[in-house]
């Protein structure tokens, strides 16, 4: 069948929007219409040199759409069901049968590398008949349509708005699910944000809706610590000041509780570390930027650091809880979307805040 998508055929160059032929589902796949996708940091990778995924590629991580045709043997979900997809896992090694599917034992080559598991079968081609990877994150979906695996759909009630729902896939669910899963953030407790983009202003709201007394967010700009303050935060900290660890010791009265890094910047990730209380935890979200090095002290009082990926989050199960709690008006994530079309996909609004 003919598409559209965005194809990146180079690590320098733009995304372009060329007619693509996308196969068939196959065995445990649908076919589904994409109405939306969120943009991703994540998304931006397979530019890097050295990354596992290469051009030309269709990246696309956090769509939302329709689903138009069933792979042989598959009868879930129906046929218009409405679906937000998330990453691929494979469902059968031990953390995905121990509900952490997001330490899936094949993850990296089923979501980084653009390829899937099966290198060899891609499901889209370009006008010369050449593939180009289309299974980032088990779906591509800069594009109108993608072939996803059953496993990696949630279905959704079809009254819902597709386009607002869409990066609740991986950057919302990331930050929220850094809270309220992996850290298991309690009530009455102190927490501090680094990084107050999406991914970091899902993590706010998220610990409002855990009760945390305490909520500091941490950034460089100012007008995202303003909108953090709407969200949720009880207080902000410009990343600019001097000796950021010791004025949130003094603010929360001794060191946070919990903290979530979410820039991955060493020097940021060290603040962190030194903004904890004794027996603190500090979740480190995504890959850093260089090495991290602590000094041989950092860790001696107790403090605990831990990676997470995707918020330790089962999708199916998590996308429904943050969207009834979006729907009873306690996790406003709307308040982070705006929305363009595929042909902008370059240039984006002046001033967006992207989903992560």
């Amino acid at each position: 069948m003919r598409m559209q998508a965005a194809v990146l055929r180079a690590g320098d160059g733009p995304f372009v929007v060329e007619e693509v032929d996308i196969a068939d589902p196959g065995p445990g796949q649908v076919l589904v219409r994409i109405a939306a996708v969120g943009f991703c940091h994540t998304d931006v990778l397979p530019r890097g040199e050295g990354f596992p995924a290469r051009p030309p590629i269709i990246a696309g991580h956090e769509g939302a759409g329709v689903v138009e045709a069933l792979g042989p043997g598959v009868t879930e979900p129906p046929v218009g069901s409405h679906v937000l997809l998330s990453f691929d896992h494979c469902g059968a090694c031990e953390n995905c049968l121990d509900g952490h599917p997001a330490y899936c034992r094949s993850f990296l080559q089923r979501n980084l590398t653009g390829t899937g598991t099966e290198t060899g079968s891609q499901p889209v081609t370009d006008a010369e008949g050449k593939p180009v990877a289309s299974r980032w994150f088990g779906q591509s979906s800069f594009a109108t349509h993608a072939v996803v695996d059953v496993r990696n759909t949630i279905v959704v009630d079809p009254d819902l708005p597709l386009e607002l729902l869409a990066p609740l896939g991986c950057g919302i669910q990331t930050g929220a699910g850094s809270i309220l899963l992996a850290l298991g953030v309690r009530a009455g407790s102190r927490v501090v944000v680094f990084g107050a983009g999406g991914v970091g202003l899902a993590a706010v709201m998220a610990a409002k809706v855990a009760g945390a007394a305490m909520i500091v967010a941490v950034d460089r700009h100012e007008n995202r610590l303003d909108l953090a303050q709407e969200l949720g935060a009880t207080h902000v900290v410009l990343g600019a000041a001097d000796d950021v660890p010791r004025w949130l010791r003094k603010l929360t009265g001794g060191g946070a509780d919990y903290v979530l890094d979410t820039t991955g910047v060493p020097e940021v990730i060290r603040d962190g570390v030194d903004s904890l209380r004794v027996r603190g935890t500090i979740g480190l979200v995504g890959a850093q930027s260089r090495d991290l090095v602590l000094g041989p002290a950092a860790l001696s009082s107790g403090k605990n650091v831990m990676g997470i990926l995707e918020g330790d989050a089962v999708p199916r199960r998590f996308l429904p809880q943050l969207i009834e709690l979006w729907q009873q008006g306690r996790f406003p994530f709307e308040r982070l979307v705006r929305t363009y079309p595929l042909s902008e996909i370059n240039t984006p609004p002046s001033g967006m805040p992207r989903p992560a």
